[in-house]
Formats: C-alpha cells, sequence, structure tokens
C-alpha cells in the first residue's frame, strides 16, 4: 500500500497506468477502454485519512457524478483511508446508504477496489482475487444507465467473471503482484 509522502500525480499516474494496462490491457472490463478513450474517466485522489473524511469527498463525488454528464465513471482513490480490507467493507455499507440517501439509487452504484481485496471463501492468496485488486484504495461510481447499455450490446456478459479467474489464475499471483502493486 501506500504512505502518505506520495504525491497525488504518482498516485494518479499508478492508477491510469493500473487501469490502462491491466484493467484494459487484460480486457477485464470489456467497458472500459470505451470510457478511457473519450475521456470520460474521473480520476480523483481524497486526501481522507479517515471513514468520516472519505464519506465526504464520497458525497461531493456522487453529487458531481449525478449533475455532470461529461463524466461517465469515477475512481475516487483514497490511499490513506480505509487501508484495512475489512474496515473499507465496512465502509462499502456506509458508503451504499449515501447512494440511497442522496436519492441516486437505481442511478449511481459503487464498484469496489483495494490492494487486500479478497472474495468471500477465498485465501488471501487466491489468484481470483485480482480481478477487484487495485494500487490503491477506491470506489469506483458508476453509472447504472451506462451499465445497463453495455450489458445490452455485450455478447455474454455472464461470462466475464469466470473468464477473468481462468485469467487471474493462468497469470499467476507473482505477475498479478507486480501487475496490480502500486508505490
Amino acid at each position: 500500500m501506500t504512505t502518505p509522502t506520495l504525491s497525488e500525480d504518482h498516485i494518479l499516474q499508478q492508477t491510469r497506468t493500473w487501469v490502462e494496462s491491466f484493467v484494459i490491457g487484460y480486457g477485464l472490463c470489456p467497458f472500459a477502454k470505451h470510457e478511457l478513450v473519450h475521456d470520460r474517466i474521473r480520476f480523483v485522489v481524497s486526501r481522507a485519512t479517515s471513514g468520516l473524511e472519505l464519506a465526504s469527498a464520497l458525497e461531493d463525488e456522487l453529487k458531481r457524478l449525478a449533475r455532470d454528464e461529461t463524466i461517465g465513471t469515477t475512481l475516487l482513490i483514497h490511499p490513506g483511508a480505509l487501508t484495512d480490507f475489512q474496515a473499507y467493507l465496512a465502509f462499502l455499507d456506509m458508503g451504499n446508504g449515501l447512494v440511497e440517501e442522496l436519492g441516486l439509487d437505481g442511478d449511481i452504484q459503487i464498484a469496489s477496489f483495494h490492494p487486500t481485496y479478497q472474495f468471500a471463501g477465498t485465501r488471501p492468496e487466491d489468484a481470483s482475487n485480482y480481478t477487484n485488486r487495485s494500487p490503491y484504495p477506491m470506489l469506483h461510481l458508476i453509472r447504472e444507465e451506462d451499465v445497463s447499455r453495455a450489458v445490452e450490446t455485450h455478447p455474454d456478459v455472464s461470462g466475464i467473471p469466470p473468464r477473468n479467474i481462468a485469467l487471474m489464475q493462468e497469470l499467476g499471483v507473482d505477475k498479478l503482484k507486480a501487475l496490480t502493486s502500486g508505490g
């Protein structure tokens, strides 16, 4: 994970490189390339060091995404807050509650990425966890209408997760660590 001394530019570049070379490069999200090419991904680094500060940043970004149609999706990167995965998971419930509280349920959803992401029923070192591992903790804010549109045009949406898991297993944990590590 990161230390507070990393510059915002470094964090943004590391995250953008991860999106380009890992998420898009390995085809993990077949919808991401369109958003990146059309400059519709907002990359934001929060300097939050607590869940409360991050909740405020999340509220600001949810409101921004709701009102600014030029933004397709937002990656709210928070290297100094919720570095513990269990605390991060607990925060997601609050984040989803905030989406509802703002009246954005059905309009915006939160996807989760974390350097130590672990799916239920897996071991921490399982390669499958890397489908949701990122260089820094982040909240991915997505417009649901964009997800629906992408799903309608993709030939095999249900095949994406098993394909990604198989790819992670093929790449192996050592390579995956190098591809997703921040700093």
